[in-house]
């Protein structure tokens, strides 16, 4: 089983000009992370518009990020569709490629119970022999994974852990107490202003969309608390403020995608019709980019 903890990186899926997949670049961003120190790649999650891939195209970045990863840190694979019998066959194709952890997103759309999400990752579960990430981010699907569901969910050895992109602290909290029996249950932050506040609480770290920015900042979060070094990591945590705020101007992948961009790297803008930042909120980013970068953030 694969130890899933740090900072993991939703990887920017690089794009030219007419949308097809930069796998050069997307190649160059993998090392540029994993030399940064991150610990896990996660190609095509909400950072990666995984939401707007073609099943090939997912094929496609999976199979360069874990050839060029060669097994320096574990890869992440967002397989997670409406349908069960889709996340399995989308699972399995993750498995043969030879990803190490499966993240798999609630289904979307259709309202589900509780215990129609609890059925649907059991039957992955039973499917799939990995280790698998569940994700919730209700603001996107329409679907929550309420505490009760996880701890429920905790007791299938190969569901390894959650990632919470809810933005509510307190949910989170209550995972990592109805969890806190299995050791190897890892509870992620999906929210980058969350990051310490969960490694404090007794979670493992966090799947970073802000990483793509600035992968080492992010990283020293992680690293600095574990090295009981809580004033630098509450440092950390606090600089990366200004740039989430620049969130308000468009979809936080949007920007993130549009900030890599202006740090030279050619990634591309995100596939439309997601991908409009007002000429107000390109200058607000470019403004904080260069503050980040006078006081040393990359």
């Amino acid at each position: 089983m694969v130890e899933i903890k740090g900072i993991i990186t939703p990887i920017v899926t690089p794009m030219n000009e007419d949308e097809s997949i930069n796998e050069g670049e997307l190649r160059n961003q993998v090392n540029r992370q994993i030399e940064a120190g991150v610990h896990g790649i996660f190609p095509f999650g909400t950072n990666g518009e995984g939401y707007i891939l073609k099943e090939e195209e997912k094929e496609q970045v999976l199979s360069a990020v874990i050839e060029e990863t060669k097994g320096r840190v574990p890869v992440y694979a967002g397989t997670g569709c409406i349908g069960t019998r889709d996340t399995i066959r989308q699972s399995l194709t993750a498995r043969a490629l030879g990803a190490d952890v499966l993240s798999i997103i609630t289904p979307s759309f259709a309202s589900a119970s509780q215990n129609e999400l609890y059925e649907h990752y059991k039957a992955i579960a039973e499917a799939v022999d990995m280790p698998i990430v569940l994700y919730n981010i209700p603001a996107r699907t329409g679907n929550v994974l309420t505490p009760d569901t996880v701890e429920r969910l905790s007791h299938i050895s190969s569901i390894a852990g959650v990632k919470d992109s809810s933005g509510n602290f307190d949910n989170m909290l209550q995972y990592i107490e109805k969890t806190r029996y299995r050791r190897d249950f890892a509870v992620l932050a999906g929210s980058d202003s969350l990051i310490l506040w969960n490694l404090m609480a007794g979670g493992r770290g966090a799947v970073s969309g802000c990483a793509n920015v600035y992968p080492k900042t992010l990283t020293a979060i992680y690293e600095s608390f574990i090295a009981g070094n809580w004033e630098e990591a509450r440092e950390k945590q606090d600089s990366i403020r200004s740039f989430r705020d620049c969130f308000r101007y468009g979809n936080p992948n949007t920007i993130v995608k549009a900030a890599v961009k202006l740090l030279g790297y050619p990634v591309g803008r995100c596939r439309a019709p997601f991908n409009y930042i007002s000429e107000e909120g390109l200058y607000a980013l470019e403004q904080v980019l260069e503050e980040n970068k006078n006081k040393g953030m990359h």
